[in-house]
């Protein structure tokens, strides 16, 4: 076989291990492009058996074969132009009874029903802000409880409630700032907790504002030392310094009701726990707020005459009330967390009320 001979596109070459004779090759002045007709430009292609449209079959005209591989090009010519395509609308299903059309005969789509205040706070990228419910209010109330009742029992029945309310801080705090597994802090924090608790049962009431602001300096300073040594990032570094901080001086601010007045502790514990169940009632947002209020002032009126605490304890139950709706809206400002709500939504009332609890029960016995 000379170098000069070629092959078609889709042909073999003369040797072919199957053995079957194989046709001859074409001579090498022609191409194989050459060898088949070259359509013209205005011909379509048709199939050879039935068609869609068997009215419709173009003549395909041959070209003339040249001696090039590509003939010059000729004007394009008019081709019979396709049948319309007809197709049939679908027929417009029956109104139910009781149903209305419009004027073009179409059924009205059902009203969509409004967003909520937080699918559209979601649907805007933002943090919902969604309360915690009844449930975690009740064990808030069941906490602020044992917390009042454990301080008209003493110190160390006092202390129980404490420590638990210091845990569920620390955890929740954690939970609310999204960082979670988290255990070195949560364990730093509540152990900073536990450290006040221990600084002032052993100095005595009347320095718990050295022993609180002593612990809350040791435990930044060991936050810092530990943030330093670790590998994470700086914005990562930065978050767990603070949550850390925020979270041990959470804990420890509790502490102050191992110091404060057992009567003032047992207005403000029963004025959180009635002003939370008041806060978790279906009601408008403004009209809960200040039923809550009025709760806890009125549950500060009667837990004061049932201890004889005086005539502050109006003040106190309100100031109470303040704090714990405080709390409560620092819990709901996340997204839906069942954690969170009942670790951050149980606690923060009662925490964020310890400070107050202890300082104007000081002021007002």
């Amino acid at each position: 076989m000379s170098s000069d001979q070629q092959y078609p596109y889709g042909s073999h070459g003369p040797y072919e291990p199957y053995g079957q004779q194989q046709p001859e090759p074409y001579p090498a002045h022609q191409d194989a492009y050459a060898q088949q007709p070259y359509p013209d430009a205005g011909a379509t292609q048709t199939w050879q058996g039935d068609t869609w449209d068997t009215q419709y079959q173009p003549v395909v005209q041959p070209a003339a074969v040249t001696g090039t591989a590509y003939p010059p090009p000729h004007p394009a010519r008019a081709a019979a132009p396709l049948p319309p395509e007809s197709s049939a609308a679908p027929a417009a299903p029956a109104a139910p009874a009781g149903e209305s059309r419009d004027g073009n005969g179409a059924t009205p789509d059902a009203p969509e029903p409004p967003l909520t205040a937080a699918q559209r706070a979601r649907a805007e990228g933002r943090s919902p802000i969604i309360a915690p419910g009844l449930q975690p209010a009740g064990l808030t109330a069941l906490l602020g409880l044992l917390v009042a009742g454990g301080a008209a029992l003493g110190t160390y029945a006092l202390l129980v409630p404490l420590v638990l309310l210091q845990a569920v801080t620390a955890a929740g705090w954690f939970r609310l700032n999204g960082m979670w597994p988290a255990r070195q802090g949560i364990a730093l924090a509540f152990a900073g907790g536990l450290a006040a608790d221990a600084a002032l049962l052993a100095a005595g009431p009347g320095n718990a504002p050295a022993a609180i602001i002593g612990a809350l300096g040791v435990w930044v300073l060991l936050t810092l030392v530990l943030q330093l040594r670790s590998h994470a990032g700086a914005d990562e570094r930065m978050a767990g310094l603070m949550a850390t901080v925020t979270a041990a001086a959470l804990a420890i601010l509790a502490t102050g009701l191992l110091a404060a007045d057992a009567d003032a502790v047992t207005i403000g514990a029963i004025a959180v726990a009635v002003a939370v169940v008041a806060r978790a009632l279906p009601l408008p947002g403004v009209v809960s707020v200040v039923v809550s209020l009025l709760a806890a002032t009125g549950a500060g009126i009667a837990a004061g005459g049932l201890t004889g605490a005086g005539s502050g304890d109006a003040l106190l139950g309100c100031a109470a009330g303040v704090c714990a709706l405080i709390g409560l809206r620092v819990a709901s400002y996340d997204y839906p967390s069942r954690f969170v709500h009942m670790t951050a939504g149980v606690a923060l009332p009662l925490t964020a009320a310890a400070p107050v609890v202890h300082l104007l029960g000081r002021a007002l016995a």
